[in-house]
């Protein structure tokens, strides 16, 4: 039987995350050190960013912790979240801008790059290890709880690792714990955006949601379900994979007349 649908209350346990942000980010610097100039000049699916863009702004997602924990904190909480995915599009033309100035800057050589990720790394360390989750601190978004936006590292970890692996044809590896919480955010993500119970979302082993209105489900098997694994889940929500070629290629098993969510995807751009 799949574990119970969860509502959008869900807990993430505060020590699993930052392990699991700080182990993502080694698995993405150990890939990041080995890429060869040819390597980081090739392009991504992310638009006109090569290669070398992508890993500057891999940093520049885990950069902003650091920034945030070392600033005074901010006097409101503006972001929960499940505020933060939608919230993120508001923002791409300043991510796209920053990303930019710091591959031009501070990553303009394998050498520059990896000295950006060695500093990056010591840093985050030692700005976790005295922070409290409870903290608030400022991010482009606003005043944030620094313990959810570790989660939402998580997620562009899990994401921009899939995409390095995607665009330079590496095997760096996702941290299960770091996976699981960018799997879980997003499929929260959707009950959020869709309210409702008649259509139950499986993304074994590591949620289950109801989302859609219309009739709820309350046992047996439910009438209208969508299964898929964690990975094709983030890269559906994320628009990384449409809805149509995932369940053309059997990546996605879609049961009953309403487990169409096509119209609802992707989440987070």
């Amino acid at each position: 039987m799949p574990p119970t649908a969860r509502k959008r209350t869900r807990s993430y346990d505060p020590a699993r995350t930052r392990a699991a942000v700080l182990a993502q980010f080694d698995h993405v610097r150990a890939a990041v050190l080995a890429l060869t100039p040819e390597q980081l000049a090739q392009p991504t699916r992310l638009g006109a960013w090569t290669v070398r863009e992508l890993a500057a702004h891999i940093t520049m997602a885990v950069r902003s912790v650091i920034r945030g924990v070392n600033a005074p904190a901010p006097v409101t909480r503006d972001l929960t979240l499940h505020q933060w995915p939608t919230a993120t599009r508001r923002f791409a033309a300043d991510v796209d801008h920053d990303t930019r100035e710091i591959a031009e800057a501070a990553a303009d050589t394998p050498e520059a790059l990896a000295a950006l990720y060695a500093q990056t790394g010591r840093e985050l360390a030692a700005a976790l290890a005295g922070a409290s989750d409870e903290r608030l601190i400022t991010t482009r978004f606003g005043g944030v709880r620094l313990g959810d936006f570790l989660v939402t590292r998580t997620v562009e970890l899990t994401v921009h690792t899939d995409d390095l692996n995607d665009a330079a044809g590496l095997a760096v590896p996702f941290d299960r714990q770091a996976l699981a919480a960018c799997v879980r955010l997003l499929a929260d993500t959707l009950a959020t955006a869709a309210p409702g119970g008649a259509v139950e979302v499986r993304i074994p082993p590591f949620a289950v949601v109801q989302c859609v209105e219309g009739p709820r489900h309350t046992r047996g098997t439910p009438p209208n379900v969508v299964e898929t694994d964690p990975l094709t889940w983030v890269r559906l929500a994320t628009g990384r994979t449409e809805w149509g070629a995932a369940l053309a290629d059997a990546r996605v098993h879609a049961g009953g007349e309403r487990a169409d969510l096509s119209g609802l995807l992707p989440l987070l751009g």
